[in-house]
Protein backbone atom coordinates (compact mmCIF):
# COMPACT_ATOMS: atom_id res chain seq x y z
CA UNK A 1 0.00 0.00 0.00
CA UNK A 2 1.42 3.39 -0.97
CA UNK A 3 1.44 6.47 1.22
CA UNK A 4 -0.61 9.29 -0.24
CA UNK A 5 1.34 12.56 -0.40
CA UNK A 6 -0.50 15.83 -0.38
CA UNK A 7 0.33 18.53 -2.90
CA UNK A 8 -1.30 21.85 -3.73
CA UNK A 9 -3.37 20.36 -6.58
CA UNK A 10 -4.98 17.69 -4.38
CA UNK A 11 -5.87 19.90 -1.40
CA UNK A 12 -9.57 20.22 -0.55
CA UNK A 13 -10.39 23.34 1.44
CA UNK A 14 -13.45 23.83 3.62
CA UNK A 15 -14.74 26.97 5.33
CA UNK A 16 -15.40 27.02 9.07
CA UNK A 17 -16.95 29.72 11.22
CA UNK A 18 -16.27 30.25 14.95
CA UNK A 19 -18.22 32.46 17.33
CA UNK A 20 -15.55 33.71 19.77
CA UNK A 21 -18.05 34.98 22.35
CA UNK A 22 -17.06 33.80 25.86
CA UNK A 23 -14.24 31.58 24.55
CA UNK A 24 -10.76 31.73 26.09
CA UNK A 25 -8.26 33.38 23.74
CA UNK A 26 -5.44 30.83 23.99
CA UNK A 27 -7.62 27.74 23.66
CA UNK A 28 -9.47 29.25 20.72
CA UNK A 29 -6.20 30.24 19.02
CA UNK A 30 -4.67 26.76 19.29
CA UNK A 31 -7.73 25.18 17.69
CA UNK A 32 -7.75 27.76 14.88
CA UNK A 33 -4.02 27.28 14.24
CA UNK A 34 -4.55 23.52 14.00
CA UNK A 35 -7.26 23.94 11.36
CA UNK A 36 -5.25 26.53 9.38
CA UNK A 37 -2.29 24.14 9.22
CA UNK A 38 -4.47 21.14 8.33
CA UNK A 39 -3.46 19.01 11.31
CA UNK A 40 -7.07 17.93 11.81
CA UNK A 41 -7.01 16.07 8.48
CA UNK A 42 -5.60 12.56 7.94
CA UNK A 43 -3.70 13.87 4.89
CA UNK A 44 -1.58 16.34 6.92
CA UNK A 45 1.86 17.10 5.51
CA UNK A 46 4.02 19.61 7.39
CA UNK A 47 5.51 21.11 4.20
CA UNK A 48 2.19 21.66 2.33
CA UNK A 49 -0.49 24.25 3.04
CA UNK A 50 -3.37 21.78 3.37
CA UNK A 51 -5.48 23.66 5.90
CA UNK A 52 -8.94 25.15 5.74
CA UNK A 53 -10.31 28.68 5.91
CA UNK A 54 -11.50 29.94 9.32
CA UNK A 55 -13.89 32.86 9.93
CA UNK A 56 -13.95 34.25 13.48
CA UNK A 57 -16.87 36.43 14.55
CA UNK A 58 -17.45 38.36 17.80
CA UNK A 59 -13.72 38.86 18.35
CA UNK A 60 -14.50 41.73 20.72
CA UNK A 61 -16.17 39.32 23.17
CA UNK A 62 -13.25 36.92 23.60
CA UNK A 63 -12.19 36.17 27.19
CA UNK A 64 -8.76 36.12 28.80
CA UNK A 65 -7.98 34.42 32.08
CA UNK A 66 -6.29 35.83 35.16
CA UNK A 67 -4.89 39.37 35.08
CA UNK A 68 -3.78 39.23 31.44
CA UNK A 69 -6.13 42.05 30.42
CA UNK A 70 -4.22 44.44 32.70
CA UNK A 71 -0.71 42.93 32.53
CA UNK A 72 -0.15 41.61 28.99
CA UNK A 73 1.64 44.03 26.67
CA UNK A 74 2.03 44.11 22.91
CA UNK A 75 5.24 45.63 21.58
CA UNK A 76 5.90 47.26 18.22
CA UNK A 77 8.67 49.46 16.90
CA UNK A 78 8.17 52.48 14.65
CA UNK A 79 11.54 52.10 12.95
CA UNK A 80 12.97 55.26 14.49
CA UNK A 81 15.48 55.43 17.37
CA UNK A 82 13.61 55.17 20.65
CA UNK A 83 10.48 54.15 18.78
CA UNK A 84 9.40 51.22 20.94
CA UNK A 85 5.63 51.41 21.60
CA UNK A 86 3.63 49.28 24.02
CA UNK A 87 -0.10 48.63 24.09
CA UNK A 88 -1.95 46.85 26.88
CA UNK A 89 -4.28 43.94 26.03
CA UNK A 90 -7.41 45.71 27.30
CA UNK A 91 -6.64 48.71 25.05
CA UNK A 92 -6.08 46.45 22.06
CA UNK A 93 -9.40 44.65 22.70
CA UNK A 94 -11.21 48.00 22.70
CA UNK A 95 -9.57 49.43 19.56
CA UNK A 96 -8.63 46.42 17.39
CA UNK A 97 -10.09 43.13 18.75
CA UNK A 98 -9.39 41.36 15.46
CA UNK A 99 -5.63 41.95 15.84
CA UNK A 100 -5.59 40.21 19.24
CA UNK A 101 -6.83 36.92 17.79
CA UNK A 102 -4.76 37.25 14.60
CA UNK A 103 -1.57 37.84 16.63
CA UNK A 104 -2.26 34.92 18.98
CA UNK A 105 -2.80 32.55 16.05
CA UNK A 106 0.23 33.93 14.16
CA UNK A 107 2.47 32.98 17.09
CA UNK A 108 1.35 29.35 16.72
CA UNK A 109 1.98 29.02 12.97
CA UNK A 110 5.32 28.22 11.31
CA UNK A 111 7.41 31.24 10.43
CA UNK A 112 8.34 31.78 6.78
CA UNK A 113 6.49 31.55 3.48
CA UNK A 114 4.30 28.62 4.55
CA UNK A 115 3.06 30.38 7.68
CA UNK A 116 2.37 33.57 5.74
CA UNK A 117 0.19 31.60 3.31
CA UNK A 118 -1.65 29.94 6.18
CA UNK A 119 -2.43 33.15 8.10
CA UNK A 120 -4.11 34.59 4.98
CA UNK A 121 -6.83 31.95 5.36
CA UNK A 122 -7.86 33.46 8.72
CA UNK A 123 -10.69 36.02 8.55
CA UNK A 124 -11.44 37.83 11.84
CA UNK A 125 -14.36 40.21 12.44
CA UNK A 126 -15.17 42.19 15.59
CA UNK A 127 -18.95 41.84 15.22
CA UNK A 128 -21.32 39.09 14.22
CA UNK A 129 -21.53 39.93 10.51
CA UNK A 130 -19.12 38.54 7.91
CA UNK A 131 -19.14 38.74 4.09
CA UNK A 132 -18.41 35.02 3.51
CA UNK A 133 -21.95 33.60 3.50
CA UNK A 134 -21.56 32.49 -0.14
CA UNK A 135 -18.87 29.97 0.92
CA UNK A 136 -21.41 28.23 3.21
CA UNK A 137 -19.12 27.93 6.26
CA UNK A 138 -19.77 25.15 8.74
CA UNK A 139 -19.46 25.67 12.51
CA UNK A 140 -16.04 24.57 13.76
CA UNK A 141 -16.32 21.91 16.47
CA UNK A 142 -14.30 23.09 19.47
Amino acid sequence: MKTAHLNKETVERNWFVVDAEDLVLGRLSTRIAMVLRGKHKPTFSPHVDGGDFVIVTNAEKVKVTGNKALQKKYYRHTGYPGGMRTTMLHEMLEKHPDRVIRRAVWGMLPKGPLGRRQIKKLKVYAGEEHPHAAQKPEPLPL
